[in-house]
């Protein structure tokens, strides 16, 4: 890769938006994959972005409903329950030798894009961030903070610096971690917990961890224990500790998804979790009971 790379963005949303943006105005080529009306709008209007961290700006980016030309890196930023239809956007036959680079929720992922494209080339990335699409190609950046863990198994430790650079540079704080298992189920240790409870209760993040300190308790220790029997960390204390250093009125983007009446990733992150340990015989009952009262809600 060279300084100045191409990038694609897979779902110009909360994520993608604010990835496509910062990217953009440090100086690299961006291209959007979205349908044809958000596309239309993202060649015109740009991506806008309001950010107390990276100020407010208006970032040019090309657009296009699907790849078609080389590209340095593609990064997915799209919701799990949209993932296959829209990785018709991106052809492994164009995509070539560019690092696939997910920025998805759960621990599934990596696997079935591995069985799609070059094995060699998914970086999974997790993403510490709020981040909200507010219309097509205008983006609310609401949390102080912007990180990224970027890893690989078996990916040329020269492409994950690049793009590791070019990301922090842009303004994401990045790192590159060696083990891609650890990276995954550190984000699902926190995630799960938070997305599956404030979802449930219909309550932000201050509400659930003063009304409900039990219920995510044990969720927090159930998780850590799949975690840990997977490979991952396991601190029930510290994602405690982080619970309660959230602003109380943080909301998960699964909760967000629920009050709009849009799918919910229930099985990307509960389901998975409960394959997880069912794989290693660990024992989730809270958890299980949790997933089950959320999927017979109608989501």
């Amino acid at each position: 890769m060279a300084n100045e790379l191409t990038v694609a963005v897979l779902g110009p949303g909360g994520i993608g938006g604010l990835l496509a943006g910062l990217l953009s105005r440090a100086g690299h080529r961006v291209i959007c994959l979205a349908g044809e009306e958000t596309a239309a709008t993202l060649r015109t209007d740009g991506i806008r972005v309001r950010s107390g961290l990276f100020g407010d700006f208006t970032a040019r980016v090309d657009a296009d409903t699907v790849l078609r030309e080389p590209v340095d890196a593609c990064l997915v930023a799209v919701k799990h329950t949209a993932l296959d239809a829209a990785l018709d956007r991106v052809p492994p036959t164009v995509l070539g030798d560019a690092l696939l680079v997910p920025f998805l929720n759960g621990v599934e992922h990596p696997a079935a894009l591995r069985a799609r494209y070059r094995p060699d080339l998914i970086a999974p990335a997790v993403i510490r961030v709020e981040s909200t699409r507010v219309a097509a190609g205008v983006i609310e950046h609401g949390s102080p903070f912007a990180e990224i863990d970027l890893t690989g198994e078996g990916v040329p430790r020269d492409r994950l610096d690049s793009l590791a650079q070019a990301l922090d540079t842009a303004g994401p704080a990045t790192r590159v971690l060696d083990d891609e298992t650890a990276a995954l189920w550190a984000k699902m240790s926190f995630l799960a917990p938070f997305a599956l409870l404030t979802t449930r209760y219909g309550l932000p993040l201050g509400d659930v961890r003063t009304r409900h300190r039990d219920e995510l308790t044990a969720l927090v220790e159930e998780t850590a224990a799949v975690s840990r029997a997977s490979g991952g960390p396991a601190d029930p204390a510290q994602a405690l500790a982080r619970y309660d250093a959230f602003p109380p009125q943080t909301k998960s983007s699964m909760q967000r998804d629920a009050e709009a009446g849009r799918p919910l990733e229930l099985d990307a992150i509960g389901g998975a979790l409960l394959r997880a340990a069912e794989r290693h015989g660990v024992r989730v009952p809270v958890t299980a009971r949790v997933v089950r009262e959320l999927a017979g809600t109608g989501h």
